[in-house]
């Protein structure tokens, strides 16, 4: 996915170069530029949940037991992460399909075909769906004993819970 980045950050930045200096802009390059964020972004969804790296309120989630972390954990991937990521999944195949049968083009002047970036959406949902289900087996697994916690919590202020000792000033 970084390379995605950099190659979106080359097509932006060629591209403002481009418009600036000589006065010409492509409708093409600016939707290339879109694909490469959405792309990175929407790939690295799954990849972020597997490094448990992905969003949650840790005040709250902070102040209960590793096990009990685990449960809210099991619970949010069980009721909330994998019944919208399959019913995204169950909407975009018809809508991908239908993109990619008919040809669909950019609705811009010079623009590219659409199919591809909802093909990426549709990638992004199953590779997240397929990580969510790892994380459903993990957790069940971490919680009866039969393996490691791959990722133990660390309280994102913990380094500032060690006492420090004052330095000396001199006068």
């Amino acid at each position: 996915m970084s390379w995605l980045i950099l190659v979106a950050v080359l097509v932006s930045a060629g591209n403002a170069v481009v418009r600036k200096v000589f006065n010409v802009s492509s409708n093409a390059w600016l939707e290339a530029q879109w694909y490469l964020f959405g792309g990175a972004f929407m790939l690295a969804a799954a990849y972020t949940l597997s490094q448990n790296e992905h969003i949650r309120i840790d005040v709250v989630y902070g102040k209960f037991s590793r096990r009990t972390q685990h449960w809210i954990d099991l619970f949010g991937h069980c009721f909330f992460l994998m019944p919208f990521v399959l019913l995204m999944v169950y909407y975009l195949v018809p809508y991908v399909t239908m993109s990619f049968r008919s040809g669909e083009g950019s609705s811009s002047a010079g623009g590219l075909i659409v199919w591809p970036a909802k093909a990426i959406l549709l990638a992004g949902f199953v590779l997240l769906a397929a990580q969510g289900v790892s994380e459903i087996i993990k957790k069940i697994a971490i919680m009866r004993g039969d393996m490691d916690d791959p990722t133990p919590f660390v309280p994102t202020h913990a380094p500032l819970d060690i006492d420090i000792p004052a330095q000396e000033t001199r006068p």
